[in-house]
């Protein structure tokens, strides 16, 4: 009787390529883990790459399940272990928070990025109406863009004004239906970052900032980015006199720069809705969009909705919030 030809493994190893093709992209994923864990954005391939972490843990939870096929058992399961602690900080965002009582007045905010001074204005003053917002943060303000508005009748739509043109990306503004009072939080910065009170009928009279800093994605603006968003103001501690800062933060709320200023007294108050993930910029495909607009909001203003739209001839999409004032 010839001898039997040996049973074939049930499973045959995994081949050394698909390994190493497996493990290359899974140590860069760990690195960044640990950089996202770390809380370090020291230069601008950082920044931007962090700004993708709700991408990036997708991936990470894919390698971790892929090792684990393989029966890399240790390593893909480090792998699988780092990619649910960094989706852990971002699938909250998803969920809407509770909401604190109040009984204050009613307020619409806006901001939208202009894209120096390209966006239609019509098409702006549009979402103004639909939404019946009450103040309006513009960023990327230019001469001409006042112009524009103006043509489109912003007047008739949002009376008081208090605008810093310029051209190119420096300008910025306010316009509400309640009349500003002009006031000074802001320190020097590289984009205008106008603020006032707006004075609502009654006892609660906010105060808005307008926010646009540098944008850290760019090597020479990486430390003022860092150090404009580090000098942002504080919640007023006045039940009176709630702090919104409105605008283009250059930043998403995986960066602990923002964190930061977010833990300062605020909410975002896309992240209060379960919209924290709603990206603004680009309001293309590519890169991967990210939500780095921001709307924050003094913590104990209750969020009622936010909503992001696209905005013809902008590369940002509006964020509107109606918030209920302590």
């Amino acid at each position: 009787m010839a001898p039997k030809a040996p049973r074939a493994s049930a499973r045959q190893p995994v081949k050394t390529w698909i390994v190493v093709v497996w493990a290359v992209p899974s140590v860069v994923f760990l690195a960044f883990a640990a950089l996202r864990l770390l809380g370090v954005t020291g230069n601008r391939y950082i920044i931007a790459t962090v700004a993708l972490t709700p991408y990036i843990g997708v991936v990470g939870l894919a390698l971790g399940v892929v090792g684990l096929f393989m029966r890399r058992w240790i390593f893909g399961g480090i792998v699988l272990a780092f990619a649910m602690i960094a989706s852990a900080a971002v699938v909250p965002r998803l969920v809407t928070d509770d909401q604190p009582t109040v009984f204050g007045p009613q307020l619409t905010v806006m901001t939208a990025n202009l894209y120096v001074g390209r966006a239609d204005a019509v098409a702006l003053l549009d979402l103004v109406k639909q939404h019946n917002v009450d103040v309006l943060s513009l960023q990327e303000l230019s001469p001409a863009m006042v112009q524009d508005l103006d043509r489109a009748g912003i007047d008739r739509v949002l009376p008081y004004r208090l605008f810093e043109a310029q051209r190119g990306a420096s300008g910025s503004g306010l316009a509400a239906k309640f009349p500003l009072q002009q006031t000074q939080i802001a320190g020097p910065a590289t984009f205008a970052q106008p603020s006032a009170i707006v004075d609502l009928p009654g006892v609660v009279d906010p105060e808005v900032m307008v926010v646009h800093t540098a944008p850290g994605v760019e090597a020479q603006w990486t430390g003022t980015w860092k150090a404009e968003l580090a000098e942002l103001p504080s919640a007023s501690e006045r039940k009176d006199r709630p702090r919104m800062l409105v605008g283009d933060f250059n930043a998403t709320l995986d960066h602990p720069d923002l964190r930061d200023v977010v833990d300062r007294g605020y909410v975002d108050a896309a992240e209060r809705r379960g919209a924290g993930l709603t990206p603004t910029w680009p309001a293309g495909i590519w890169p991967p969009p990210v939500a780095i607009d921001h709307i924050l909001l003094d913590g104990r203003c209750a969020v009622l909705d936010y909503q992001v739209f696209d905005l013809p001839g902008s590369d940002h999409r509006a964020a509107v919030a109606s918030v209920n004032l302590p």
